[in-house]
């Protein structure tokens, strides 16, 4: 369990009823994406462990693998443990013979949900998001799609991911959006202009991902020299991000946490409407994470943190194209 006192709570996730998890957690690292898959038992243990914890809030997608995170959690949740879980997963990323492609047409969010449905072993999505947003097709009939798949009872909650405002209040005008997905953290905050206000007025819960900025709020220096002069973190930019870490290494000592306990923090503090998804595969990680919800921070730290990390702070592109294309490059269609 995480520390002694650290209670992970509950959070409703906008206004559509949906109740979560204070903290989520963000399954694609288990089997995708950061090097090979992790050892399926090792990868439920750690699942159990977060259940076990209260953090109950799980988060996947049929790309992840593709589709073996799906039916690692499908595993997971053998046992009794599906009815403890709040339940997302997404669709909209096909991926034929190595060549990715968004697709949001009806026929294709049917047969991706049954897909799903399958691979995780369950009768129905507590929360189905659309990954990324297809724009050869009206998001109008895309939702139009989920909506008949929430009237079957397939999917409980419709959500959005790197969704622009624009697309956010065409697709609510269809059917009531319950959560949108987006990168948030000290490290990316471009959301905070339009889309974080957009989900507010509409009353749709939000999801943050990557709030630990990638790894780099983490692991900072460790990272910088892991990584090809082609990244973010090095080259020109990188003695600017370093300094970035070392000023938030020095606010998480004074509060006596780690930086990215710090870092989280900070997402946490943006609202009781936003929830963070951090993933790790180790549970001691996980542990970790749980604690920043035991952090406060006072109206003056979190000045602080805003004259440290302004908008867009950290210098170069987030993601190797090797790496996480066309995740990271298909946002707010």
């Amino acid at each position: 369990m995480a520390k002694e006192g650290t209670k992970v709570g509950r959070i409703k996730l906008g206004s559509q009823g949906v109740e979560v998890s204070a903290q989520g957690l963000g399954c694609m690292g288990m089997s995708a994406f950061y090097g090979p898959p992790k050892p399926e038992p090792d990868m439920i243990k750690l699942i159990h462990h977060a259940i076990n914890s209260g953090v109950t809030f799980l988060d996947t997608s049929d790309i992840y693998g593709p589709h073996t995170n799906e039916i690692l959690l499908g595993k997971a949740l053998k046992g009794g443990m599906r009815e403890r879980v709040e339940l997302a997963t997404k669709f909209g990323i096909s991926s034929e013979d190595g060549e990715r492609e968004v697709r949001g047409e009806p026929a294709y969010v049917r047969a991706a949900c049954e897909a799903s449905l399958k691979r995780l072993d369950v009768d129905c999505i507590d929360l189905y998001y659309q990954h990324r947003i297809d724009t050869h097709v009206p998001i109008e009939v895309t939702v139009g799609e989920l909506k008949k798949l929430v009237e079957e009872g397939k999917i409980k909650y419709i959500g959005l991911s790197e969704a622009s405002a624009s697309t956010i209040r065409r697709a609510h005008a269809v059917h009531p959006i319950t959560a949108v997905q987006l990168e948030w953290s000290l490290c990316s905050r471009d959301v905070e202009e339009e889309i974080i206000p957009t989900c507010r007025e509409l009353g749709i819960g939000i999801v943050a991902y990557s709030p630990l900025g990638g790894g780099f709020l983490s692991s900072g220096p460790e990272l910088l020299e892991d990584l090809s002069n082609e990244d973010f973190q090095k080259g020109e930019n990188l003695e600017h991000n370093r300094k970035l870490y070392k000023r938030i290494c020095q606010m998480a000592s004074k509060k006596g946490c780690s930086p990215s306990q710090l870092a989280l923090a900070w997402v946490h503090h943006q609202g009781n409407d936003v929830c963070p998804i951090p993933g790790t595969t180790k549970i001691e990680n996980l542990n970790q994470n749980i604690e920043a919800l035991s952090i406060k921070l006072t109206s003056e730290d979190m000045e602080e943190l805003e004259s440290i990390a302004s908008a867009n702070v950290v210098q170069g592109d987030r993601y190797k194209d090797s790496e996480t294309p066309p995740l990271s490059a298909w946002k707010a269609k």
